[in-house]
């Protein structure tokens, strides 16, 4: 297993050989998932059940980190909060096989929702709120929190520094992001203190499996230290009206359960600049995976980086304006 192809000995057999380490049978079915950061597979057992296999990147998170994902999953499960959590396998709900660390889930059918009723964005508002009222009872030890340096300068810093810009628009892409970074901490200021809580950190609608009995969370792979907020931005689209619009039916639901501060509504541009930032710099440090280049090859585009400065740019009115 290299660096640069991390999970180049995770052949079909070595899934189900881990799985079967973690004491399940399997038949011989596997089926993989959509997944990037880390690699999942879908697994049949002799039963006729299935289970879901997570075999996270190496050198990611710590053991720790992983653990406490594990714990604020199973916190959630057992106040009856709708989040598929890992199953605990020879007391133990983290594995390892072949140099490689696992954690083994329930299968949990679903789609992806849309949220285009009331009664449905109001359900997931209540869903979120009962998850965030479990998430201020504890604290992470090892998991981040939400930083404007960890998310916006470093990511900047690393893209610069590794020639992934194209010469003719570095400077460009230098004075945007300086610009926007400034304006990101102008808001996080004018907002002042807020509360920061457990959270799922990644919660946007591929995260989320709907059901008849409404959502169900998956992949808490991102869970941090944040404000309750970035749980519920990236469930909104189209514009500002109807952003408004659904913000208002989830907080409906939501502040039935948990009490949401109205002053990090003006986070919102703010951590979705972040979050632009830091994508494009998260696909760009994984290009090394062999999965990358196939399911991001804009990257090495010119056209993709002149878009994304315009973009930033975008963002930028966005956020000196919101």
């Amino acid at each position: 297993m290299t660096t640069a192809a991390p999970f180049a000995d995770l052949s079909p057999d070595a899934v189900l050989d881990a799985i079967e380490y973690a004491g399940f049978r399997c038949d011989g079915r596997s089926l993989a998932l959509n997944s990037y950061e880390n690699r999942v597979y879908q697994a049949g057992l002799e039963d006729g059940d299935w289970v879901v296999a997570k075999f996270y990147r190496p050198g990611r998170w710590s053991d720790e980190a992983i653990l406490e994902e594990h714990n604020f999953s199973i916190t959630l499960q057992e106040h009856d909060i709708p989040v598929v959590a890992p199953l605990i396998c020879q007391d133990r709900t983290l594995n390892e096989h072949g140099g490689f660390r696992f954690a083994v889930f329930p299968r949990q059918g679903g789609h992806w929702p849309e949220l285009g009723s009331v009664e449905d964005r109001e359900m997931m508002g209540r869903c979120l709120g009962r998850m965030h009222a479990v998430g201020r009872t504890g604290q992470f030890a090892h998991r981040p929190a939400i930083e404007i340096d960890r998310l916006g300068y470093q990511s900047c810093s690393y893209l610069r520094d590794s020639d992934w810009i194209p010469m003719h628009i570095v400077d460009s892409y230098a004075a945007v992001t300086e610009q926007l970074l400034a304006e990101v901490e102008r808001v996080f200021d004018e907002v002042g203190d807020y509360n920061e809580l457990r959270i799922h950190g990644d919660c946007h609608l591929g995260n989320t499996l709907w059901t008849d009995s409404g959502p169900h969370f998956v992949d808490l792979d991102d869970c941090l230290t944040g404000p309750a907020v970035q749980d519920l931005w990236m469930l909104l689209s189209g514009d500002e009206s109807e952003m408004k619009n659904q913000l208002d039916d989830i907080l409906e639901g939501y502040t039935r359960f948990c009490d949401f501060d109205l002053r990090e509504t003006r986070l919102i541009e703010a951590l979705r600049a972040l979050r632009m930032i830091h994508y494009t710099a998260w696909v760009a440090r994984r290009w090394p995976d062999p999965a990358f280049p196939l399911a991001f090859p804009w990257l090495a585009e010119n056209r993709y980086w002149e878009e994304h400065i315009l973009n930033l740019k975008e963002q930028l009115a966005t956020v000196q304006g919101a």
